[in-house]
């Protein structure tokens, strides 16, 4: 089954109770038991109808054996991190999705969970960083603002002589165009918010794994925590992916007009894309992803200038977010990014005058247009 026919047909594509092409939403806390121990469904945080088809389907799509549904990225990525101990050193990707520092640094700290923030690109700095406490690889590629590119064939290769866990945010490349399992990684996670849901009505987290035991434990964490996601939420996102691979190639056409139109902006200092031959690791992603993507990273002279950027635009909304229909815009110095100190920011190359864009399926003109009105 090719990938666009698998977002429609995956998982539980007919409900097997009613026979429905589109999953009905069981909005349902409590299942009536045959008998003592005798039952499908025993309670709604341990199992719904309506988030199992979604879980088969992210499951199937990612090349993996089980899907985990959350309430929220964060949700996702904490329950991955909680399969470790107190005492246990986990190494991250350095220029990460901010939420995802914050956790690391101000929440998961606290149970004596050590962080290293290494370039993962930087195939020595991830070796260096190992400990004898170390557990776990956390990737995220292409990264949080600046698409940096981790080799994932070769990360798995140092996770695996060192017996640790890599886990790979999937959330950019999307599975329509990546599959970290099939590279190699043990969980891949989503922030479902973004391109799964796509149309800005959702916020979702997802966790997919290939191997029983962590399917065990995080399906454990996931029952014992309580943070799943809704039957309301879960068909939301089963109606979102149903559509991703169209909209991944509407994008991608739109991303690759609008690059070459930054490049060549005089008020446009650098353009960061995978896509871009002259891109750090554009010949390792073309190899490990289908394409390359809808995001954007651009620089202005100064953060008074990507303000009155952002306050231009007319097609181009000012939000956090990104992967949805409508293009998005953003300072990830003063948004995404801002908890994380602005010296470290720096260190990492986040400019105070960095933009970020996630291009939409708007009429690519209309887009070209607004940016050009805006810069000028």
């Amino acid at each position: 089954m090719r990938k666009k026919t698998k977002f429609i047909h995956g998982g539980i594509s007919r409900d097997p109770y009613t026979g429905a092409v589109s999953t009905p939403i069981y909005q349902v806390s409590t299942y009536k038991q045959d008998g003592v121990g005798n039952f499908k469904y025993e309670y709604s945080r341990t199992g719904n109808p309506t988030r199992e088809a979604l879980e088969k389907l992210i499951a199937d799509i990612e090349e993996g054996t089980h899907g985990f549904a959350f309430s929220s990225g964060m949700a996702a990525i904490t329950a991955a991190i909680q399969l470790f101990s107190a005492g246990d050193h986990v190494i991250a990707t350095d220029d990460v999705y901010g939420g995802t520092f914050r956790v690391m640094t101000k929440v998961l700290n606290r149970f004596n969970i050590d962080v290293t923030f290494v370039d993962t690109s930087n195939l020595d700095a991830v070796k260096e960083a190992i400990q004898p406490n170390t557990k776990a690889i956390y990737v995220e590629t292409p990264t949080n603002p600046l698409l940096k590119i981790t080799d994932l064939k070769s990360i798995s290769k140092i996770a695996k002589e060192h017996q640790l866990t890599f886990i790979v945010d999937n959330t950019f490349s999307t599975p329509y165009w990546q599959n970290p399992l099939t590279l190699g990684a043990d969980i891949v996670v989503h922030s479902a918010t973004k391109y799964l849901g796509g149309h800005s009505d959702v916020v979702a987290g997802l966790i997919v794994v290939k191997d029983e035991k962590l399917a065990e434990d995080i399906h454990f964490i996931q029952n014992s925590t309580g943070g799943i996601l809704g039957p309301q939420d879960s068909w939301l996102l089963m109606r979102g992916i149903k559509t991703l691979g169209v909209r991944m190639e509407e994008i991608e056409q739109n991303t690759k007009k609008i690059v070459e139109f930054l490049q060549n902006h005089p008020q446009v200092e650098k353009v960061y894309y995978p896509g871009l031959e002259t891109h750090p690791g554009h010949e390792i992603h073309r190899s490990q992803s289908a394409g390359f993507g809808g995001m954007i990273s651009f620089t202005v002279e100064s953060q008074e200038k990507a303000l009155d950027v952002l306050k231009k635009t007319r097609y181009f909304t000012l939000a956090e977010s990104l992967g949805a229909v409508e293009s998005l815009i953003s300072i990830p110095s003063l948004m995404t990014h801002a908890s994380i100190p602005r010296e470290r920011r720096l260190e990492l190359g986040i400019e105070d005058g960095l933009i970020r864009i996630s291009v939409g399926i708007e009429d690519i003109e209309d887009l070209l247009e607004d940016l050009e009105s805006a810069l000028r």
